[in-house]
């Protein structure tokens, strides 16, 4: 079967010998895969995106790793491989980086689950470049232009690993407007796409994903292990799921026994979705749907006396860039305080957040100080990360922390 991927200007790219200031070569020597245009001291003059930079140590000029070089962007190198080992970067160079990042999937693969994400990006040596698996779909998500001329062999090893029958480009906004290819956002590439609607499996839940209109790849893959929790501990419990969007939290609380379970989200047509997706599954309880803004409804419902005994909260990134911190606290703050109003006695409230810049331990400590300022006393169950197929391997990598607060009162 082929593959259906052209270029423009499918130019063959070069070898860049490379020089960083003490500073970016020690970062580098590290593993970090970001090398910033400052950290540059030495470069050939007609650098393009998609190089290959090749980068020497300053003193003993040996090679201390290997980057693709991106004009476009002030992390200029994006490393790809430590040379701390050697290696050759061709096709089976990627190959390989492919199937050791499948082999980390495998204890995901053996429950009854055929959703996951198959590479993260930097954390699996692919800046850049997301590859999500849904049922037999493949859907992969370009963020950088580094990888276009590499990008058909590393397509076919990702079929070959995967097996799976069908793959749908995406592309991130600035690729959707380069001119510097021709492929196209929500493209079948490779394979036939019978229904853009793809039902998958998620710990024996159905669930489906728009491969190509959907947000991101069409779905949030990375609270999989908290949505299993959440529903275990949410049998004939009433549960509210704040930022609902298609009902990841809701539609796992359904499927375990939930007797009520609402979903709040800003979207009338997410929370369509997460009512369709409940439909896919048998359930006995009661799945309502609240279309608003979270703040203003949830302060509607502590108006009204209502009280659940699981809330989730698990809202979206609030800190885009670095100045957006303190206010994003602010609102983790908000919410952790109106969820405490919201959940019942002897109740659960599980806080999220997917912001990288709010760190793991901030986080964590905001919701302490939040819940100890409220006059009922609880206990932090446990704290998670991301889940298996969502690894990390360099700080800027953890992005995803979830709180379980029960109320001992």
């Amino acid at each position: 079967m082929p593959f259906h991927i052209s270029f423009k200007d499918n130019v063959r790219p070069k070898n860049l010998a490379v020089k960083l200031s003490s500073k970016g070569e020690q970062s580098v020597v590290k593993g970090h895969p970001w090398v910033f245009s400052n950290s540059i001291v030495k470069i050939n003059d007609d650098a393009k995106t998609g190089d290959l930079a090749i980068v020497f140590s300053k003193n003993k000029n040996k090679v201390i790793g290997f980057g693709l070089y991106d004009d476009k962007s002030p992390i200029r190198i994006k490393m790809i491989h430590n040379a701390e080992t050697k290696a050759e970067i061709n096709t089976d160079f990627f190959h390989q980086k492919i199937e050791l990042a499948y082999d980390k999937r495998l204890e995901l693969l053996q429950t009854n689950t055929n959703s996951y994400r198959l590479l993260f990006g930097e954390n699996d040596g692919f800046p850049g470049l997301i590859a999500d698996v849904y049922d037999s779909v493949l859907v992969v998500k370009l963020y950088s232009e580094i990888w276009l001329p590499y990008l058909e062999p590393i397509v076919k090893s990702l079929q070959q690993v995967s097996m799976t029958k069908t793959i749908v480009m995406r592309l991130s906004r600035n690729l959707q407007n380069s001119k510097n290819h021709n492929l196209e956002d929500g493209k079948v590439i490779y394979g036939d796409l019978e229904n853009e609607v793809v039902e998958f499996i998620e710990h024996g839940v159905k669930f489906t994903a728009n491969v190509i209109k959907g947000h991101k790849t069409g779905y949030f893959l990375d609270h999989r292990h908290n949505r299993k929790r959440v529903a275990e501990l949410s049998s004939h419990k009433t549960v509210l799921d704040v930022f609902s969007y298609a009902g990841g939290f809701s539609v796992h609380a359904l499927a375990k026994g939930a007797t009520e379970v609402t979903s709040l989200d800003i979207s009338k047509q997410a929370l369509e979705i997460a009512l369709e997706n409940g439909s896919l599954n048998d359930y006995s309880g009661l799945h309502k749907t609240i279309a608003g803004d979270a703040f203003t409804e949830m302060k509607k419902l502590i108006k009204r006396g209502k009280r659940y005994d699981v809330v989730v909260i698990d809202p979206p990134s609030f800190a885009k860039q670095k100045s957006d911190v303190e206010l994003a606290k602010k609102k983790y703050a908000q919410l952790a305080s109106l969820g405490e109003k919201l959940t019942a006695k002897k109740g659960l409230l599980v806080l999220a957040s997917c912001s990288s810049r709010v760190l793991a331990q901030s986080f964590f400590d905001l919701n302490n100080r939040v819940l100890n300022e409220q006059s009922r006393l609880f206990e932090t169950v446990l704290k998670t990360q991301h889940d298996v197929d969502h690894p990390i391997s360099f700080p800027e990598g953890a992005y995803l922390k979830c709180g379980y607060y029960r109320f001992l009162e």
